[in-house]
């Protein structure tokens, strides 16, 4: 059964309430809404953080790692008293203090496996459960196999990466537009990670909050959401441009 919002939450959601694109109807989408959030670091703190605060009803967390001290520049949902603590705890902690309201369940488990019929039933589920799936991976075994998931399930994705000084953005919405394999058919792999090529920290700030915003807008059905279209900022120039995925990329895996 639904949510309605109460009389309290009502007020504390009233400057997006008053949005005609958002009204009654799109907060209370929030309210009822179940997010996946695979990778907690720059990209998932970011957007965890923005989606709690905004209202959404359930969040899933993933990750199985633990924070260090490295991570605290560019994942600012945790302390220096969170250092050696599991990601995914610290973050539920925090964000528990941000909106009570907000019911959080936590995976600390990797999110990798040779083939979805491998991967862990838990990790299965959440995706299953979820309404949107933000990948804040940083991984190529990772992207693929959410994407696989995602698309099999009929879950929408929201997929974000950021590197050096650079991000991206990409959203699919499995019935409505080409899957995240599309666009790999399209780019090589890079052979670096931020740990080796660096990581400018309000770039992947930018990036993640971006997330949330498009998951958001998914939620409510928003009719000018960029499908087909990666998005890429880069910080230096401090450019968005927006690449349309040229048609016949022979996908095997949605036949696009």
């Amino acid at each position: 059964m639904s949510k309605s919002l109460t009389h309290q939450q009502a007020m504390r959601y009233n400057r997006h309430i008053v949005l005609p694109k958002v009204d009654l109807d799109g907060q209370e989408a929030l309210l009822n809404a179940n997010i996946c959030i695979i990778g907690i670091g720059g990209l998932g703190t970011a957007a965890a953080t923005n989606l709690c605060a905004s209202g959404v009803g359930s969040l899933t967390l993933i990750d199985h790692d633990t924070v260090e001290a490295t991570n605290l520049p560019r994942q600012t949902l945790f302390s220096e008293q969170d250092v050696g603590t599991n990601k995914v705890e610290a973050a539920k902690a925090r964000l528990s203090e941000i909106n009570s309201d907000c019911d959080i369940t936590v995976i600390a488990e990797p999110f990798s496996a040779p083939s979805s019929n491998q991967l862990s039933p838990v990790l299965k589920q959440a995706i299953e459960r979820a309404d949107v799936v933000l990948d804040c991976t940083d991984n190529t075994n990772s992207r693929d196999l959410i994407n696989l998931l995602c698309f099999k399930l009929n879950t929408p994705l929201v997929s974000g990466a950021a590197i050096r000084f650079e991000g991206q953005l990409f959203v699919a919405i499995p019935g409505e537009s080409r899957c995240y394999a599309c666009l790999r058919t399209l780019f090589e792999s890079p052979d670096l990670s931020c740990v080796e090529a660096g990581i400018f920290s309000p770039v992947v700030n930018i990036v993640g909050t971006y997330q949330a915003m498009l998951a958001m807008q998914v939620l409510m059905d928003f009719d000018n959401i960029p499908k087909n279209t990666l998005m890429t900022f880069d910080a230096l120039s401090h450019e968005w441009r927006n690449w349309k995925l040229p048609k016949g990329v022979d996908c095997e895996l949605c036949a696009c």
